[in-house]
Order: C-alpha cells, then structure tokens, then sequence
C-alpha cells in the first residue's frame, strides 16, 4: 500500500511539471517562458517525489492525526513549489508583493501547528509535535545569506520528538521508527537542495518580469500606471478656508512688529470685574476650576474576557489528564497502576501529588508547580514550564529538562543516581539529602566550553569564579 501511495506522488509531480510546461508556452526568454522548468523547480520536484512522498506514504500507513497531518505538509510543499517556480520565471519584486508570494506557505505552517495545539491528547502526539517544531524550516525562502543552517535549527527543535517516537515504538512498530527515518530525510535533503541551488537566499531569475503580487509575470500588455507623484507644492500666497489672502496675513505680522505697543489695544478690567476680588461676582458665576480638567476614562465597548477553559482531573484510558488548574493546592492522584502516565498541562500555582508506581509523568507549559511522587519506572518529563518544584521520595531513573527557566529537584536517598538530561533551560538546582536529613543545593551547569582534541570535540561544563 505504502509502495502504490508513493506512485501516486511520483505521478502527482509528473502531471505538475507537464501542466507547467504547456501552461507556459507562449513567449519570453527564460525557463518558464522557453516551455521549460527551471532546473532548480525539477531539483525540488525530485524532493518532493521522494522523501515528501515516503513521509506521506507511511503517514498515511499509520493513519489518524497523523495523515491528517501529512496531507497539510504535502499542501505546504506544493505552495512552496508554486513560489519556486514564480521566482524561476521573475525577477525579485519589492518586500510587499514578496510577502504576499510568501503568504500560502505561512498560510500552511501555522495550521499544521495549530492542528498539534488542538490535538494535545492525541496518542501520537510525539509525532504531530515532530513536524510543528520544524515546519517553520519552510520559511527558508524568506531567510538570508543564511538559508541553510536555518533549516538545520529548525530540524534541531524536532529532535526531542523524534527520539522520543523512537524510544517509544522501537521495539512496537517498526512503521513509525521509518516515519522518523523519512521525516528527518526531508529536513536533510532540503538543506543539501538549497545548498545546491539557494546558498545565500532564493534565487530569482535575472531577466524575466518583475513577479506580481498574484504570484506570476506579468506577460505583455500595457504597463502598469506608474504611482502618483509627489503633491503640489503649498501655496501661501493663495487664500484658502477663512483667510482673506496676504492682506490679513500682512496686518499680523504688522500688529507683531509693533513691540510693546501691541498691548494698548487691550481693554482694562477693574477690580470689581475680577473674581477673585469680588465675592458676589464669584459666588453668580459658580466655582471656577483651579488646574486642568481631571481625566474621566471615556466609556468603552467591554474586552471580551479571555477564555478560561475548564479543570481537569480524570484518567482517560491510561492517562491521568490534569489541566488548567489554577491555585489547586491539594490535587492528589492515589489510585495508579505500573501502566498508567501523568500529562499536567498548564498547571499554574498548583501542587499535585502523585502516589504509587506508574510509568511516566510529563509537565507541559506549567508555572510555579509543585510535584511530588513515590516511584515513576520510565522518565519524568518538564517542557516549557517555569519555577517548578519536583520531589523524588521513591525512585525515578530519569528526569529531563527542556526549555524550562527555574526548576528545583529534591531527590531522595533512593534516586541519587538518576540521570538528569537538560535543554534550552537555565536556573536549574538538585538538592541532594544529607545524613541529618538536610538538602545541600547544588546547580546544574548552564555554561559550557568546547575543544576540539585533533580527532573530535569535547564539551565540559564551566564555572564562572564570582
């Protein structure tokens, strides 16, 4: 099946390129315009018929959010290949139309990643976070001098999840460790094809049109109407509105120039017309205010309150799902089996306590969480989240930290060798018990040097001396 799913995309490619050619037939002396494709477009034909197409094929083998997801990737790619072909035949326009060209892509990476965000308890969720994390690679057109090494960064950001599909499938389903195989291949020959054909940027063509905002050359006809000049000079001499000309205009200019003299036209005010001199006067007139008008906020349209979505505490099949829980301070999960996960997300001022032995506990996107557990046989871990709190009192082997600022780890007498794996995260402490029962509090390194020892690097953390 996946095998007649790839001939498709093969053929797909194939009807792409034959439509492009009689489409472009009439006129002009580049690729396109010669009926030609442009070698660069059939380079990223190449591309698309292999790796894109393995990836579709085996998502499609495994199904579910999965494919869903697939099929907006394959969208993603076809409107890339559509500027691609747009800069082969066009010459590059201004950073307006340029955006809008761009557009369909940015279009498609942002509903591949809000399709990940909407789908948080899927089962394959390692792999919908997999391609959210690294489809902004596709925003390499937009990239410069540097397109390339962009793209590698962006493959980087998807490696957690990668390994994480293959940790949990290596020895289950060998289909989805493929998946990783041919997901990461479209990242790699990307980055071989813009070394190739884009090393500093998108290549446009020399001598073709100027690309239009519509996304294809304009061909032939008249020429668009050039911009509006510049308005008229002001002419102060010409009388405009209530001016009645240089004649008012000479009059001002004559009062000013007279000095002190320009005061004798002024009416004198005797004492009983002052206010402040005549109790009577002020008292008819009312109060006069004594400094500027105190601000009044003028009455708006009410802000629609933002959206506060429900708590939750439940175990879905063999999920303990805690969300959205906000200043819960007593949140307890007691009844656990070997089987079961935790997934706490978006978890704020809380403290959760887990009992028991289960397999795994994950805190997702959490702030000034407190977790304390007995015994977790698999990994405990932390993504996106700040200030938190975490005590081992039984066991863990493994405890990693990816891009979390502030996070505190008690272990126990039981965990001290447990490994801690940290990424992207600073303000990092393990507290480590003492025979009288106290914590000494040692940090997790955030600095370190890189030396290349004549055959590879080694990396050693570093101290700065305060």
């Amino acid at each position: 099946m996946a095998e007649l799913v790839g001939l498709v995309q093969r053929l797909e490619v194939a009807v792409g390129r034959l439509e492009a050619m009689s489409s472009s037939g009439g006129g002009g002396g580049s690729a396109a315009g010669s009926g030609a494709v442009a070698v660069y477009v059939e380079a990223f034909d190449n591309l698309i018929s292999g790796p894109v197409a393995q990836y579709a094929a085996l998502s499609q083998k495994i199904g579910g959010d999965v494919q869903k997801h697939a099929e907006m990737m394959k969208q993603a790619f076809s409107c890339q290949r559509q500027l691609l072909a747009t800069a082969s035949s066009s010459q590059k326009p201004s950073d307006p139309v340029l955006t809008s060209l761009m557009a369909p892509v940015s279009k498609v990476i942002q509903e591949v990643q809000a399709f990940r965000e909407k789908n948080r308890s899927s089962p394959l969720f390692n792999h919908l976070s997999a391609v959210s994390e690294s489809v902004p690679a596709l925003g390499w057109v937009a990239m410069a001098p540097k397109p390339g090494p962009y793209v590698k960064e962006m493959q980087d950001a998807a490696m957690f999840y990668t390994n994480r599909v293959l940790k949990d499938f290596k020895e289950k389903d060998k289909t989805h460790v493929e998946w990783v195989h041919a997901y990461v291949s479209i990242w790699n020959e990307l980055q071989a094809y813009i070394k190739q054909h884009h090393t500093t940027g998108l290549s446009w063509s020399k001598t073709g049109p100027v690309a239009s905002a519509s996304g294809a050359a304009p061909k032939g006809g008249a020429p668009a109407p050039p911009p509006p000049g510049p308005p008229p000079p002001m002419d102060f001499d010409k009388p405009s509105g209530g001016d009645s000309g240089p004649v008012n205009r000479n009059a001002l200019f004559a009062s000013i120039n007279k000095g002190q003299d320009v005061t004798k036209g002024l009416k004198h005010v005797s004492d009983n017309e002052k206010t402040h001199k005549n109790p009577a006067l002020k008292a008819k007139v009312g109060p006069v205010p004594s400094g500027p008008k105190p601000f009044t906020a003028r009455p708006t349209a009410t802000a629609s309150p933002a959206r506060t979505l429900p708590p939750v505490l439940e175990l879905d099949g063999k999920k303990w799902k805690v969300e959205n829980q906000e200043g819960a301070h007593g949140l307890v999960i007691s009844d656990t089996e070997l089987k079961q996960v935790v997934y706490a997300f978006k978890c704020n001022n809380s403290t959760l306590n887990v009992k028991g032995k289960i397999n795994s506990i994950t805190l997702d996107n959490c702030k000034k969480l407190g977790l304390v557990f007995d015994d977790v046989v698999g990994i405990v871990e932390v993504i996106n989240c700040k200030d938190l709190k975490i005590q081992v009192m039984g066991k863990v082997p493994t405890i990693s930290i990816n891009k979390t600022d502030g996070c505190h780890v008690y272990l126990s007498k039981d965990s001290l060798s447990c490994e801690i794996v940290s990424a992207k995260s600073s303000e990092m402490n393990v507290l480590v018990p003492n025979k009288d029962g106290e914590f000494t509090e040692i940090p997790v390194p955030e600095q370190f040097k890189t030396v290349w020892d004549g055959s590879k690097l080694v990396t050693t953390a570093t101290e700065i001396a305060g």
